[in-house]
This record gives structure tokens, C-alpha cells and sequence, in this order.
């Protein structure tokens, strides 16, 4: 049997109308966002549980501090803004910890392959070393494809901020995420040319086939 149709309500009208005491309408916004929000907090986080109830004191928060949206921002951002608040809460708080029990990482399921959830655990450790504002900014544009602009409103900074925050977390992240690369083909211009004449690519050699070019050529050290 099909859902109900999409509410044509705007989000600035759901919202309006929730303040104005009609039923449904805070709802519905709560069908639209929580799956976007618990995904950014979530990757913000790396913690199921913890992600879970920061996107539900985002709103309760939304819930109970609707009458004073002033629209200078749309619904979406000033949710994000709750979120990314509510977040970094529970990180503050994570740092009072002496020790973080195992039972609250996501560790792999029947389904999950080993070697998945290894690269993913792999991940989350490194953006884990980032700053707050750094691992935010770069999770808001180069994981869930925020604009900078909007990172930056979200955020309460400048621009200029949020480039230079993903430039040095980008950088961060190469240094500890390169092994997970997959190995680059070497272009060779005179052993790859090809009928045409034209360079082609060749795999990297081996250790087992330079020992034996090396006894073909006779070559050492």
C-alpha cells in the first residue's frame, strides 16, 4: 500500500505552522532531515548510539525553540547548525574519558566484509585526529557535499575559515590515509609504445621481475 504523498509545505512553512500549534507539521520535518542529520553526526562521531541522540536532542532542541526561528537562515542549515552543536557536545564531553569501552564502536556484522569495515574503521581513526573544526568542515564538503558557503553559515565562520580548515585536514589525511591507495600505473614512453607509436601504460615491476631482468641483462650493482 503507498505512504501518504509528499506535504508541498515549504520547510519555513512546516515550521510555521508547527509554532502556530498545527499538528503533523513538526513531523514532517522530522521525516525529512533525520536520516541526513544522524548521517553527519554519525560521521562526525563514529558512534551509532551517540549519533542516535544527538539527532534527538536536535529536536527536542527544534521542538521546543521553533518560536524563535527568525528565518535569516533556511530550516535546513539552522537543523545542521543544532546537530553540528549537539555533536561537538558529545565530543567534549568523550575527552573527560580516561578509556572509551569497545562495545561502542561499530564492529562488523555477518553481512559486512572484514576488509570493508577495516578501511572504514581506518577512516573514522583518522579523521578522529583532526580538530573539531577541521574533521567538521572537512566531513560537511567532502563527505556530504556541502557547499563551502553553506559550511561556513552552518559553522558561524568565515569562509575563508572553512578553505583553510579542509586544506590542512585534506593534507592530514593523505599523510595517514596514502596506504589505502590503490598503486598507480607508471607510464613508460618507450617500453609501453604500442603499434601506433603512442605511450601506453605498464604495471610496476615487480621484485621477481627485476631479479630476472636483471639476470637477462646481466646487470648488478
Amino acid at each position: 500500500m503507498p505512504g501518504p504523498p509528499p506535504d508541498p509545505r515549504s520547510d519555513r512553512e512546516l515550521l510555521a505552522a508547527h509554532v502556530a500549534g498545527r499538528d503533523g507539521a513538526f513531523d514532517e520535518l522530522v521525516r525529512r532531515y533525520a536520516e541526513r542529520l544522524w548521517l553527519l553526526a554519525f560521521r562526525t562521531l563514529d558512534h551509532r548510539e551517540d549519533a542516535s541522540d544527538a539527532v534527538q536532542d536536535t529536536f527536542v532542541s527544534a521542538l521546543r525553540g521553533a518560536a524563535r526561528y527568525r528565518g535569516e537562515s533556511e530550516v535546513s542549515t539552522w537543523l545542521h547548525r543544532i546537530v553540528v552543536n549537539a555533536c561537538l557536545d558529545r565530543i567534549r564531553r568523550r575527552r573527560t574519558r580516561t578509556t572509551e569501552p569497545l562495545a561502542g564502536h561499530d564492529l562488523p556484522t555477518p553481512r559486512d566484509g572484514i576488509d570493508d569495515h577495516l578501511t572504514r574503521l581506518t577512516v573514522a581513526e583518522a579523521l578522529a585526529t583532526l580538530p573539531d573544526g577541521q574533521r567538521l568542515a572537512v566531513v560537511m564538503v567532502d563527505v556530504h557535499g556541502f557547499s563551502v558557503a553553506e559550511t561556513a553559515e552552518i559553522l558561524g565562520v568565515r569562509e575563508g575559515t572553512i578553505k583553510s580548515r579542509c586544506n590542512r585536514a585534506r593534507g592530514r589525511l593523505t599523510g595517514l590515509l596514502g596506504h589505502l591507495q590503490p598503486p598507480q600505473r607508471v607510464r613508460d614512453p618507450v617500453a609501453a609504445r604500442g603499434n601506433d607509436g603512442a605511450a601506453g601504460d605498464v604495471q610496476p615491476m615487480s621484485a621477481g621481475d627485476e631479479a630476472r631482468g636483471t639476470e637477462r641483462t646481466g646487470g648488478g650493482s
